[in-house]
């Protein structure tokens, strides 16, 4: 999970990098031709970018659920099989971003599924074993965002030195 919330906040931090801090040049590979930071055809119909170079998804955020008390040993045991699932997910190309809440509150953590359809999120979230067993709940919302997010579960993998 980590790989796929971690590239969002490094994103987010290049965006506001101090000038003598070098940016990122090119995070996706372009030909010499097309300079990174003019309209690319390929990258916008790849990603789904509308003329904006935005897309539709759905935002669920993980709530806790009402079955949390779990002896040590079964309460790992479930975060594995969520942690799995997570995994599934994003190779699937179904999950775009997904990273835990870091509060401890009631809000677990959020997943953003590459789709505008709310009933297709709502399928792929109940193959979630913390899902199922009642540990955590989904709150589902339509959500219009930067196209360019669909690049972070393959930059994700280049960033995890270690893998989840």
């Amino acid at each position: 999970m980590k790989h796929l919330f971690l590239p969002l906040l490094l994103l987010t931090a290049a965006c506001s990098t101090p000038e003598s801090t070098p940016a990122p040049t090119n995070l996706v590979e372009t030909p010499e031709s097309e300079a990174p930071d003019t309209f690319n055809p390929k990258l916008a119909e790849q990603y789904g970018a509308d003329d904006w170079g935005m897309r539709s998804y759905v935002m669920a955020f993980l709530q806790a659920g009402p079955n949390r008390d779990l002896e040590p040993e079964a309460a790992a045991e479930l975060q594995a099989a969520h942690m799995a699932n997570i995994g599934r997910m994003a190779e699937a190309g179904q999950l775009v971003v997904a990273g835990p809440f870091l509060d401890d509150g009631t809000l677990r953590g959020i997943y953003l599924f590459a789709t505008e359809s709310v009933d297709s999120a709502r399928v792929w979230t109940s193959t979630d074993p913390a899902i199922q067993a009642g540990s955590l709940r989904m709150e589902m919302h339509p959500w219009y965002g930067s196209a360019a997010l669909m690049a972070v579960p393959e930059l994700g993998k280049q960033l995890a030195k270690t893998p989840i």
